[in-house]
């Protein structure tokens, strides 16, 4: 059954400062284009936002939401938390979540984890909305799912084909 409430919208926005967006662009579009084939794959409908944020910000809403101090380099924030049984009201899009990024941190770390700044940020895109969508990563068993979907969407809607040589899902 096909409608309205089977569409995927994915909104992107670049909420940082003038100077960190001509310091590291980012390619909203992009994004929200490898955020739209994720969520077709993994089989979701709704409305999903992807917002790049300077590290000030990210550190606020990582102490807020998650009590942790200082910035990290994504933060995603499930909303509709549907019982599979539950069916949305016709013509009212199902809000999946938030994910929100900081690609300053990205790009401090991406040398030490996937290798380049686009993988880094692909992942970070990726891994968000896994978690929007139910998936963790706090049990080594829940981490080994969370991982394999990564490597997979990733392969398939990133790169195209295998993983690069240094590729890392983990950071050393």
């Amino acid at each position: 059954m096909s409608g309205a409430s089977d569409a995927i919208v994915v909104v992107g926005a670049d909420e940082r400062h003038e100077n960190d967006i001509a310091t590291l662009p980012i390619d909203v579009a992009r994004w929200c284009a490898l955020a739209d084939a994720v969520l077709r794959a993994e089989s979701a409908s709704g409305e999903l936002t992807i917002t790049f944020i300077d590290e000030a910000d990210i550190a606020e809403l990582n102490a807020e939401h998650m009590g942790k101090t200082g910035p990290t380099d994504v933060l995603s924030f499930p909303l509709d938390d549907l019982d599979p049984d539950d069916r949305p009201v016709s013509g009212v899009p199902t809000l999946l979540g938030d994910v929100v990024i900081c690609p300053a941190v990205a790009a401090r770390q991406f040398a030490d984890h996937a290798g380049t700044f686009d993988d880094e940020v692909a992942l970070l895109v990726v891994h968000g909305i896994l978690h929007v969508l139910g998936h963790d990563h706090a049990e080594p068993e829940e981490a080994a799912v969370m991982r394999s979907r990564e490597m997979a969407l990733l392969c398939a809607h990133h790169w195209h084909e295998a993983a690069p040589f240094g590729f890392r899902l983990t950071h050393d």
